[in-house]
């Protein structure tokens, strides 16, 4: 992937130096893995699962303090390569929602190491990067690149770009409402129903992502090397319920399933990719994902 010193984002902030870490220690790769993993096999937030593994019980949700955050160092080449794709979402989804007679509001993208108290909880890195609709944040913890990498087999920048598209495509759902009424939906159903709606949101967020890549991608002139949307497709592929869940257990259970198969986090990506258009990406209203 050649971003070609493409522009930096000014919505990238770090606090992982600030005060208001509260880390877990003891926790590595392995551990962390294995958290991810069994979360989406039990149904339950690798948060707690990390803090029953340490012997911790789960903090409270607090807010993060404010003067935590600052500019992340201009000679740290992961933290540029985030700011650089942040860069490139914005500018996407500002001419998409402008296309549509609507306004972006951009949504900040906060490094952090180890846990963090969010408007949304005590995020920890175990559960991957997350999307915080109460603080439109999006929380990044840069270690998950290397879980990516060493635990989940997929590696490459256009992979790691992909996990951001991704959690960007969240906060896109939360500014057209799709987020707000789906998760009110959720909280009336059943555990089964409430899992199923929850796949269909994670499928459009990768749907979304896909739409930014191809737009971006155009936009910016930056580009698509040899094998960089198959690194994509892959990542998509190893954090599919089913992969994880049968590298887990050995067994898959479809009703468990929070974030869809890696058939259709990869078939969704691919529909944003192919199609650049997010009318392409309703699978809230779809018949069949």
């Amino acid at each position: 992937m050649d971003l070609n010193n493409q522009d930096e984002s000014q919505n990238v902030e770090d606090v992982r130096g600030s005060g208001g870490f509260r880390p877990i220690h003891g926790i590595g790769l392995g551990t962390i893995a294995v958290a991810v993993i069994a979360g989406w096999f039990f149904g339950i937030s690798p948060m707690q699962i990390l803090g029953l593994l340490s012997g911790n019980s789960a903090p409270a949700p607090q807010t993060a303090p404010d003067h935590a955050a600052q500019a992340p160092p201009t000679n740290n080449a992961q933290a540029k390569f985030v700011s650089q794709i942040l860069r490139s979402t914005e500018t996407v989804w500002t001419e998409v929602f402008r296309e549509k007679g609507k306004t972006y509001t951009e949504p900040k993208l906060r490094l952090f190491r180890d846990s963090f108290p969010t408007a949304c909880g005590q995020g920890q890195a175990a559960a991957g990067p997350f999307y915080c609709p109460e603080d439109k944040i999006v929380y990044l913890d840069l270690g998950f690149f290397d879980v990516m990498t060493k635990r989940l087999g997929a590696p490459g920048q256009f992979a790691h770009a992909y996990v951001i598209g991704h959690e960007v495509g969240h906060h896109v759902q939360d500014l057209l409402g799709i987020l707000g009424t789906v998760n009110a939906q959720r909280g009336r159903a059943g555990d089964a129903q409430a899992n199923a709606l929850s796949v269909r949101i994670e499928l459009q967020a990768d749907c979304f992502a896909g739409v930014w890549a191809t737009r971006s991608q155009k936009q910016h002139g930056w580009r698509l090397e040899s094998g960089d949307i198959e690194s994509a497709l892959n990542a998509a592929s190893q954090i599919g319920d089913d992969t994880l869940q049968r590298r887990a257990r050995g067994t898959v259970v479809p009703e468990t399933f929070t974030h869809g198969t890696s058939a259709q986090r990869t078939a969704w990506f691919k529909r944003g990719v192919d199609s650049g258009q997010i009318e392409a990406c309703d699978t809230i209203n779809a018949s069949s994902l």
